[in-house]
């Protein structure tokens, strides 16, 4: 992928947030990074290049990472949406369409898959 698709990680947990995004800088990925919600409407308002929001569920702040995914959608509808738990478990149907959903611990290269997989469609 090249460099100027870029990727919003939303995780308030620092070292899981760094090493996802050092991951996906290693893939050739623009990563932007957000410790909540808020931050990530911002970055999301202020960078159209992002095309893809990786977010977790939990996080303090106005909204979780289901209603930001939710905002996500109804905002920047071409934008892309994975949604992250390690104590959730959602249904398909609780996400926006096209949107993906992962169970922590996940491995990061089936997330970049199913990355490419969402940028692909």
């Amino acid at each position: 992928m090249p460099t100027s698709i870029g990727i919003l990680v939303v995780e308030d947990e620092v070292l899981l947030r760094m090493d996802m995004a050092d991951h996906l800088s290693g893939q050739g990925f623009h990563v932007f990074e957000a410790g909540d919600a808020d931050e990530a409407i911002i970055l999301l308002e202020q960078n159209p290049a992002i095309r893809l929001v990786i977010t977790d569920i939990d996080m303090p702040g106005s909204m979780d990472g289901l209603k930001l995914a939710e905002a996500v959608r109804n905002r920047w509808p071409p934008v892309k949406i994975i949604v992250v738990s390690g104590h959730r478990v959602v249904e398909i149907t609780d996400l926006p369409d096209g949107s993906m959903f992962f169970s922590k611990p996940y491995l990061p290269s089936r997330i970049v898959a199913s990355m490419h997989e969402l940028l692909r469609a």
